[in-house]
């Protein structure tokens, strides 16, 4: 696969408490291109952060209707996905001190 598409795979790290839960149990939440594939996710979530992926699960999260005065709106709709990784592997997504 090309570099240059795995680096625009992953756009962010999914931040709420629901991925943070899952983080203890080595699975990490991504916001991703809509049109990546699993296995492309997998490979980029390897390449970047060099750590092995053990599965690759995809959410596609419909935007919320909004109202913007009396016009009503829709959020993008946008794609999440959830890597865990091999035992002995852990990302650092904190980036703190």
């Amino acid at each position: 696969m090309n570099k240059e598409r795995l680096m625009m795979v992953l756009l962010s790290p999914v931040v709420s408490e629901k991925a943070a839960m899952a983080a203890e149990a080595q699975q990490y939440a991504f916001r991703v291109a809509t049109d990546a594939t699993k296995r492309e996710i997998g490979r980029a979530v390897e390449t970047l952060f060099e750590v092995e992926v053990d599965r690759v699960q995809v959410v596609n999260v419909k935007g919320k209707t909004k109202r913007f005065g009396q016009r009503r709106g829709t959020r993008q709709d946008w794609r999440k996905a959830y890597v865990r990784l091999k035992a002995g592997h852990s990302i650092d997504l904190g980036g703190g001190a």
